[in-house]
């Protein structure tokens, strides 16, 4: 079963943003503000260039793909948004302003989000609990509060854990909302991670290789639950991914690397069917979606 028939093969527990969308990526306006914008970003490690003169920029309510073989530099420039890797060269801004060299956890604050290729949870901890940790941005923690927790930090916490079973609805999650994290498959694992993305209340989302170790039936699950929360949260994304069908289907742009360099840019199916793509990384022309 492909991508695009995904929805056929879930649970029909509501009209999904998949159903209306999959397979028909809307093009933005050209005269939107961008949300996030990435000018000439260059980032070095030594004498090796993991970027050279990157620049993009993402439209409010938009999916932008960021596609290129490994080691083409895709993680580096999310490290570098995100302020991990704080860019050597350029200027990234998010809904205007400038954040480069702004930490992590001020960026998570601003409104960005994101998940990481290799699953990041907190093994030990059950599936609420690891939700509730991308609440962090929001709690204020005292030391007088949490001595009189019945009175202030109980209903700090209990608005939280509001906030977390919507969605771990949205994310039909109920079944191992209690589980250990890591007893639970791969596949509802990668799910977690993003509920735990969404509970920080992010206005953009940046998923990295949300599909990687999924099988056919995982990915299609993936797929509807992102499409469900971007019209659900009214998100902007950016994505990594190597799987060229969910490209292909759910982005309207995409940027392609090669050694970190820009090799293509633009709507999504010209630019993975650029022919210095092809040569770079497909190995053939690939079948519209």
């Amino acid at each position: 079963m492909d991508i695009a028939a995904a929805h056929t093969s879930v649970p029909r527990w509501q009209t999904t943003a998949m159903e209306k969308n999959l397979g028909q990526p809307t093009t933005m306006p050209s005269s939107a503000e961008p949300v996030l914008r990435c000018e000439k970003i260059s980032r070095w490690f030594g004498g090796v260039r993991a970027l050279s003169d990157v620049s993009l920029s993402v439209a409010q309510g938009e999916i932008y793909g960021l596609v290129g073989p490994n080691g083409s530099g895709k993680t580096t420039l999310v490290n570098s948004i995100t302020g991990f890797y704080p860019p050597q060269e350029g200027s990234i801004h998010f809904e205007g302003h400038q954040i480069n060299g702004v930490r992590p956890h001020r960026i998570a604050s601003l409104g960005i989000a994101r998940t990481f290729q290799n699953v990041a949870l907190f093994k030990g901890m059950s599936v609420l609990d690891n939700i509730l940790m991308g609440r962090h941005t929001f709690m204020h923690p005292s030391a007088l509060a949490s001595l009189f927790y019945w009175w202030w930090a109980e209903k700090e916490e209990m608005l939280h854990r509001d906030k977390v079973e919507e969605i771990i609805d949205l994310l039909q999650l109920e079944s191992v909302r209690d589980e250990p994290v890591e007893v639970i498959p791969l596949g509802m694992q990668k799910r977690v991670e993003l509920a735990r993305a969404l509970a920080a209340e992010p206005r953009m989302l940046i998923l990295d290789e949300p599909m990687a170790g999924m099988n056919q039936e995982e990915k299609e699950y993936i797929v509807r639950f992102i499409l469900d929360a971007k019209e659900a949260l009214n998100l902007t994304i950016l994505i990594i991914e190597h799987h060229m069908d969910v490209i292909t289907a759910i982005c309207n742009r995409a940027l392609v690397l090669n050694n970190g360099r820009m090799i293509a840019q633009g709507p999504v199916r010209e630019a993975v069917n650029h022919p210095d793509v092809i040569a770079a990384y497909i190995g053939g022309a690939i079948d519209a979606a």
